[in-house]
């Protein structure tokens, strides 16, 4: 396994990572923030939208989640790449508020779409441990239209900014076609071995749906002990179809209540996928 991964997340136990997922509500500038009609995820205050993220990720604490990831969730349509100021600083202020309640587990954060440039300037300041980037090499089509990989600059600027930040790097990531013909296994050996990513990520198609099985377990041949983790769909009934396959996983959607993604955090679902995940019941 990676050795920074390893050093911020490794278990002494062994068994898998649960990084739970902390949705901001729509930040200052989105459509939703001030609660324009249709919007099922908005908040009319940046009080408002930080009472929601305490609350959600102290129910992941005490669910048993063993990490924390922050993400502008709330802000779609998002930005292929390059957020505003306001957003910026809106998650500023939710890393800097959930980092006490975070009680020593890393806490990262994801900049969506794909702004891993802001994610490290968030670390830097923050002090978060970790960065999720959607589209780390390669190219991939989104509803956001093409968007690029820059592992190189991302990483010359992770060493100039934080060093010891790990980058997550999702392959093939949910809500997005490749633009290449290239193969999941292919892909990933790129962002492991070319793109230096710290840890893998793996999803559906789209958020909720998780990773087919046998892409998985392809990928897991062709990477080896490479850190591997199911970035969307993971549920307690399905757990157990990754065990020995993943090195954990990032969970949103299952962890809310009745499993819906706009619902606050379920502490007893969190506590039913760790036991899940730590084979209990």
């Amino acid at each position: 396994m990676n050795g920074l991964f390893r050093e911020l997340f490794g278990r002494s136990d062994g068994r898998p990572i649960l990084c739970g997922v902390v949705h901001l509500l729509a930040t200052p500038g989105a459509p939703g923030h001030a609660g324009s009609p249709g919007s099922s995820l908005s908040c009319s205050s940046m009080e408002v939208l930080l009472e929601r993220a305490r609350a959600d990720a102290r129910a992941l604490v005490q669910g048993g989640a063993d990490a924390l990831l922050v993400e502008n969730y709330g802000d779609a349509p998002f930005f292929a790449e390059h957020v505003p100021s306001e957003t910026i600083a809106a998650l500023a202020l939710a890393l800097h508020e959930l980092r006490a309640l975070a009680a020593g587990r890393p806490l990262g954060v994801n900049v969506l779409r794909n702004d891993a440039r802001a994610g490290l300037g968030l670390c830097a300041a923050t002090g978060a441990a970790f960065l999720r980037v959607n589209v780390h090499t390669g190219t991939m089509a989104t509803d956001q239209g093409l968007i690029q990989g820059r592992a190189a600059e991302t990483l010359r600027e992770r060493a100039r900014l934080a060093p010891r930040v790990a980058v997550l790097a999702d392959v093939h990531v949910k809500h997005a076609l490749p633009l290449s013909g290239e193969t999941l296994a292919d892909a990933a050996d790129d962002a492991w071995r070319r793109g230096k990513a710290d840890a893998l990520i793996l999803t559906g198609p789209r958020t909720g749906a998780p990773p087919a099985r046998g892409a998985f377990t392809a990928v897991r041949e062709r990477i080896g002990a490479a850190p591997l983790l199911v970035g969307s769909g993971l549920c307690a009934a399905n757990a157990r179809e990754f065990q020995g396959l993943a090195d954990g996983a990032i969970v949103g959607t299952d962890l809310k209540h009745a499993g819906r993604i706009e619902e606050p955090v379920d502490e007893r679902r969190v506590a039913r996928l760790r036991a899940a995940l730590d084979g209990v019941g």
